[in-house]
């Protein structure tokens, strides 16, 4: 038993956490003043029928209390012109207004009892609707800025995560790499430059001395030609 308890639990809770996560805390709102709306327009009905029962039951009272007046009027009148059992007649008739005008007084009493405290009870609830949705406003502009918030550190979260830390690193060592090879095609250039300007002193001076020995072997010839 205890163990299928953890997993009716554990169950339980997840999907609940399920619902949490799926719900939309600016859906929910709407959908929450919609329900009570819904439950004023059900109660309002209510009250325009117990109002109705109330207003019905008054002009019932009113209307027995109205042939009770006029039944003692008949009665009276009976008795002045001789007519006791006319009279007596009158005074039955009387009496039973009277006990269906204390009836319907009672109904009306108690309808307008029920009438007033589904007014106060209606009251209460617009007032409670127009308090949650001045609320729902604010609580759907924090919603708006926790949701956009959320969004920018993601973003940010994303700019900082591994892979783009690594891609990062990897363009970086491209261009170390792009900067090592341009550095080394330079010395290359350079030193071939050096080479060649080396060489090309070397060349210079063998024609130098080249020229020299010509010069001299010339310069032989003429004074042994001379000596002769």
């Amino acid at each position: 038993m205890g163990i299928l308890k953890r997993l009716r639990d554990l169950t339980v809770a997840s999907v609940n956490d399920a619902i949490d996560s799926m719900e939309d805390p600016v859906v929910m709102l709407n959908q929450y003043m919609r329900d009570m709306e819904v439950e004023i327009g059900q109660v309002e009905v209510s009250v325009a029928r117990q109002v109705a029962l109330e207003k019905k039951f008054r002009q019932q009272w009113e209307e027995a209390l109205a042939f009770v007046e006029k039944r003692d009027r008949q009665v009276k009148l009976a008795l002045s012109e001789g007519e006791d059992e006319l009279a007596r007649r009158a005074l039955i008739d009387k009496k039973r207004y009277e006990a269906r005008a204390k009836e319907y007084e009672t109904l009306y009493t108690t309808a307008s009892e029920a009438a007033q405290q589904m007014r106060e009870k209606l009251a209460e609830l617009k007032e409670e609707f127009y308090k949650m949705r001045a609320k729902k406003f604010t609580l759907m502009a924090r919603a708006q800025v926790a949701r956009t918030q959320k969004q920018v550190n993601q973003a940010v979260t994303g700019m900082g995560s591994e892979s783009a830390s690594r891609g990062f690193a990897r363009m970086e060592e491209k261009v170390l790499r792009m900067e090592a090879e341009a550095d080394i095609s330079g010395q290359w250039k350079q030193t071939r430059l050096g080479l060649d300007s080396s060489l090309n002193a070397l060349n210079k001076d063998e024609l130098d001395e080249e020229l020299a020995r010509l010069k001299a072997a010339l310069q032989e010839k003429k004074a042994e030609a001379v000596t002769k």
